[in-house]
């Protein structure tokens, strides 16, 4: 009995260990691990009292527990974390759609963490034109008369047709009719805007007379909507963009175009076919045009609106506006992913979106090549197979791009190593494929090879 009160006298206090160096300098709020010193002292009480533990560690052994496991608390509690993507899907909904390119994540912290020029002239010394620079961008990128930012593609569809043609009846062709993520659907968006739908044609087939038999005195607007998340194939036939403007110059209605994944370059060349471009959008006679800023344009989650300058101050002026708009993070990501369009092998370079689109055979197979050497060399148990990736995000249903991928062997199930690579600190998140876990390096950064290596040979090794 002598000995295990000796025992107890050598648990430290709460209040002694909270000053070891360990614990007084991580990066865990003290309220948030004073907790967690508390649970670990408790447990070393409960170990001496059941006979589980003989002795007590040291004091830098029990801070060293504390702040692991404060580390690992405070991970789990996070609403939103980092993860690496090994799905192979680019711009995967669920982790976050398109990342940023580092000159535009840095652009990000620099604005947030300071004030900035969201509405200041410099030059003049007074108040100036939000989001202004992006428009420049835009202009020069797109050639539209004016544009306009708000916080995604919905609001933007949802502002154009409240400005344009609340009042009146929008004509959609039935094809088109789509629902994008979260149950939200064109038709419900329309009603919302206070306007009324005029379906026109079936859902495989909708001919330009169909949108001419139904233009009417009450008719403000033709809406066209890119089906970016599904596709109809076999007996089907739809009207062009440049059609409809026809028509709508015809009879002085404005013709608006939702675009939908926002490409700004000629995609076809990565394999990605039926991807409308903005600046073709506007060439072929679109009044007005939309699209999403956080799939193949690869910024931040945000609607873009281009087109003719007398719609887009309607917009601007329209009260929805104020409950839209942007704030000072959104703008200056935009600003720098914007900015180094002008220059493509530069764009396929930084922004994460157009680079992973871009990558042939040989560099995924050279990276492949090098994760696999690298998690053998850590003891890890895996082999390279070929695999496809997708664009996701709704963008091109259906296509799959070639690509390489570590399969993970060893003695686990492929159920359990999923598991095992989801609760690691920073989550390794793949895919089941053909009963084994695979990771396509495709949307996994060759920065994060080194911990990905680590992690995976300690689950498979």
């Amino acid at each position: 009995m002598h000995i295990e009160n000796n025992l107890y006298k050598r648990i430290p206090q709460v209040d002694k260990l909270m000053q070891h160096e360990l614990i007084s300098n991580c990066e865990v709020y003290r309220h948030e691990i004073v907790e967690t010193v508390r649970d670990v002292l408790a447990d070393l009480r409960e170990g001496l009292r059941i006979g589980k533990i003989d002795k007590i560690p040291c004091d830098d052994d029990i801070a060293k527990k504390v702040v692991d496991l404060a580390g690992k608390r405070t991970r789990e509690q996070k609403g939103i974390r980092r993860v690496i993507n090994g799905t192979g899907v680019i711009l995967h909904s669920n982790l976050g759609r398109a990342s940023l390119s580092k000159a535009a994540a840095k652009e990000a912290v620099e604005i947030a963490s300071s004030y900035c020029t969201l509405e200041y002239d410099i030059e003049k010394g007074k108040r100036g034109n939000r989001a202004g620079g992006i428009e420049k961008y835009l202009q020069n990128l797109t050639g539209c008369e004016s544009s306009l930012i708000v916080n995604n593609n919905a609001a933007a569809v949802l502002l154009i047709l409240s400005s344009m043609a609340s009042d009146g009846n929008v004509i959609v062709s039935r094809g088109e009719l789509v629902e994008i993520g979260g149950g939200f659907r064109v038709p419900d968006i329309i009603s919302q805007c206070g306007c009324k739908l005029r379906e026109v044609g079936t859902t495989n087939k909708t001919r330009i007379a169909d949108y001419e038999a139904a233009i009417d005195k009450d008719t403000r607007a033709i809406l066209k909507v890119h089906t970016s998340n599904f596709k109809v194939v076999g007996f089907t036939e739809s009207v062009s963009i440049k059609e409809l403007t026809t028509l709508g110059k015809l009879h002085n209605i404005p013709v608006i175009e939702d675009i939908g994944s926002g490409a700004l370059v000629d995609v076809q060349k990565y394999g990605l076919h039926d991807e409308p471009l903005a600046k073709e959008s506007l060439k072929n006679g679109a009044d007005i045009v939309s699209f999403s800023g956080d799939k193949l344009l690869g910024g931040l989650q945000c609607g873009i609106i281009l087109g003719q300058k007398k719609y887009v101050e309607a917009m601007k002026k329209h009260p929805l506006y104020r409950a839209f708009r942007v704030d000072k993070m959104t703008i200056a990501v935009m600003e720098a992913t914007l900015r180094v369009y002008a220059d493509l092998s530069l764009a396929e370079r930084d922004i994460p979106v157009l680079s992973m689109l871009s990558m042939t055979d040989e560099a995924l197979r050279l990276r492949v090549e090098k994760l696999c050497e690298e998690i053998q060399k850590n003891g890890g148990d895996v082999e390279v197979i070929k695999t496809k990736s997708v664009a996701g995000g709704g963008a091109v249903p259906g296509l799959e791009l070639d690509s390489y991928a570590i399969a993970l062997k060893g003695a686990l199930s492929v159920e359990k190593l999923e598991k095992k690579l989801r609760e690691q600190p920073v989550p390794i998140i793949g895919r089941i494929e053909s009963d084994r876990l695979v990771l396509d390096v495709r949307t996994i950064f060759e920065d994060d090879f080194d911990y990905v290596a680590k992690a995976v040979a300690d689950v498979s090794g």
